[in-house]
């Protein structure tokens, strides 16, 4: 990853440290509490309207691919996304609330294109948490 990408990310990697650990422990409970869905599992700016939404949006597929080779930031979405996928009878409504189960499904839309892998995680998670169907608004804004 270059310099470049890295230091657009700091960002996240910033918003994450005194709430990682915290977010994790509350996926891991089942449902989510606290603040943190805009920089744990980031989805593609201007689907949000807020600041914090535009502050950490992902401007594009480029910036998700760099997000998932980043050491910290790569490893985290997963663990988060594993998560969730973890959680046994509850729905991204129950988990999150809305509108961050919206969110939820954006995010998972997003890395699921921007992976490598054909049959990723957060593939995995669209086909278990949202019916097997992407978020067509982050479809539209990738030009797809």
């Amino acid at each position: 990853m270059a310099m470049a990408d890295a230091s657009r990310l700091d960002r996240f990697v910033t918003a994450q440290a005194p709430l990682f650990d915290k977010a994790l422990a509350e996926l891991a409970a089942g449902r989510k509490r606290s603040h943190w869905m805009w920089f744990i599992f980031p989805q593609l700016r201007g689907l949000g309207i807020s600041a914090t939404a535009q502050q950490f949006g992902i401007a594009d597929l480029a910036e998700a691919r760099a997000y998932l080779a980043h050491l910290l930031l790569g490893p985290r979405l997963k663990r988060c996304t594993e998560a969730v996928l973890a959680i046994e009878d509850r729905d991204l409504h129950a988990i999150f609330g809305t509108p961050d189960d919206l969110k939820f499904a954006s995010s998972m839309t997003l890395f699921s294109l921007a992976s490598d892998e054909r049959d990723n995680l957060f593939r995995q998670a669209i086909l278990r948490c949202c019916g097997g169907r992407m978020d067509a608004r982050s479809l539209q804004l990738l030009g797809g």
